[in-house]
């Protein structure tokens, strides 16, 4: 062999021409679909004919290789260790012999039933679900996603199969309490909120977390709504909050795939234990006790340079190992909100929402999508229909619901209160069955097979909307 092919680890042959990859990673980020981060990093295909190579080079990799060659070196990265510690041999064993192509194969296949994919799925490395997602068409992500039902509960049951559940994010860019209660009616009435009512502070500290953590919970106790509030503030300023004895229900923080990603964020994985305990102590669950809250997105470990070399959809797969690894109620890939850096176009972001979603699943988390972009990429509300619609049909969790689907504090773009009605009628889901009683006990939605609201405001939430629109009044003069 020559030394010229000695330095690949991959080799492919097309015709007179040899093909060489000199790493799994390289081989992965070439293997991705098209999207301006990995341009960005200088690590993706240069052009569409080497991508399609090695694509057909990952196919023929076997998956035991992903367990032998480590993207992040182990002894520097507590992601990677704990995807090592905690992988599943027994779960592993009925798919060791798989080539990536093999495992695509199989996903596809009847023989993949739902049973099935649950008990591989701890044999799953996210190394080896990204693999197999690079390989798959739009349409392969979405079916086998909508066989992986995962099912979490707190005060109400989320992920059941029939059913999509929101959260309602009524952010402020001030805080303002007024603001944020009318945000929060406004979405109750349109059945919106049975994942979380979640806020991201626009001041965020313990003092002001702690304020809003008891606003909701105020809302929460005063309508008997079988539902959870979030504020989703540093890991570290929830824990304060639990030991001032705030009433909290769920515990935040973004994640990456990476331990420097986790580092530039301001965390360390026992940080993550510290407060799963503190949150458990409380007893705050009705129906079950996942009290852990994730979001993630492409291209967060590149923006910290903290990527290693690796593909940004890989990275991604990789914090779902984080994730998996604390019994999520929600985890929540926030698709397009960092920036045309990272997913350019519609296109990149519905790819890129619809691998995230199908890697989450197969790996057994509650996935939910923030279906956004910001309003400097190559994007607009109709890219967004079509990825709300591809999620719905792939069985998505759970979506956003922001007032007018403009994000006056976070300044940008996702789905509205009425873009969960969209879905609902059209696919025929109920929201989480705790919480679509309470919609037609209070007299929100209206008793009927399909999802349909009342036309009058029901009497309970008359008088308060009338006080808030009286103070917001005063306010403005």
């Amino acid at each position: 062999m020559s030394s010229e092919a000695s330095k690949y680890l991959f080799r492919y042959v097309v015709g007179q021409r040899t093909f060489g990859f000199s790493s799994l990673a390289e081989l992965m980020a070439k293997a991705s679909p098209a999207r301006s981060g990995d341009r960005l990093a200088g690590i993706a295909a240069d052009n569409a004919e080497e991508r399609v190579v090695a694509q057909m080079t990952l196919a023929d990799v076997p998956l035991s290789l992903f367990l032998e060659h480590m993207l992040v070196p182990y002894e520097e990265d507590d992601v990677t260790r704990l995807i090592v510690d905690t992988h599943d041999k027994t779960a592993f064993a009925s798919i060791a012999h798989f080539t990536v192509g093999d495992l695509r194969d199989w996903l596809l296949s009847d023989l993949a039933t739902s049973e099935k994919l649950k008990a591989v799925r701890t044999g799953i490395t996210p190394e080896m679900a990204a693999a197999v997602s690079k390989i798959m068409r739009n349409q392969d992500l979405v079916l086998v996603a909508k066989k992986c039902h995962i099912t979490t509960a707190f005060r109400n049951t989320i992920g059941l199969p029939g059913n999509l559940s929101t959260r309602l994010q009524p952010n402020h860019p001030t805080d303002d309490m007024a603001g944020i209660a009318a945000s929060i009616l406004d979405g109750l009435l349109y059945a919106n909120g049975d994942a979380v009512i979640g806020i991201n502070p626009a001041t965020d500290n313990v003092q002001q977390a702690t304020r809003l953590i008891t606003m909701m919970d105020e809302v929460i106790q005063h309508y008997a709504i079988p539902t959870q509030s979030c504020v989703l503030t540093h890991v570290t300023n929830t824990i304060e909050c639990i030991e001032q004895g705030a009433p909290v229900d769920l515990v935040f923080q973004s994640i990456g795939g990476t331990q420097a990603t986790n580092d530039s964020f301001g965390f360390r994985l026992e940080h993550l234990a510290q407060a799963q305990e503190a949150a458990l102590s409380l007893q705050r669950g009705t129906v079950g006790n996942n009290v852990m809250y994730f979001e993630t997105g492409q291209g967060s470990a590149l923006s910290a340079n903290a990527h290693h070399g690796i593909d940004q959809q890989t990275c991604e797969a990789r914090a779902y190992a984080v994730a998996r690894h604390f019994n999520p109620l929600l985890v929540n890939t926030v698709v397009g909100f960092i920036g045309p850096e990272y997913l350019y176009n519609g296109k990149e972001i519905t790819r890129a929402g619809l691998e995230d979603h199908f890697c989450g699943k197969l790996l057994g988390l509650p996935m939910g999508c923030d279906i956004c972009y910001t309003n400097h990429a190559d994007a607009d509300q109709n890219d967004m229909d079509n990825l709300l619609t591809l999620l719905g049909v792939a069985g998505c969790s759970f979506m956003m619901g922001v007032p007018g689907s403009d994000d006056i504090m976070l300044n940008y773009q996702s789905t509205s209160f009425h873009d969960a009605l969209y879905l609902r009628r059209v696919l025929g889901l109920q929201p989480a069955p705790e919480f679509n009683v309470w919609l037609e006990n209070i007299g929100i939605r209206q008793s009927q097979p399909h999802f349909s609201l009342h036309e009058k405001i029901p009497e309970q939430f008359k008088a308060p909307l009338q006080q808030l629109k009286q103070q917001l009044n005063e306010e403005k003069q």
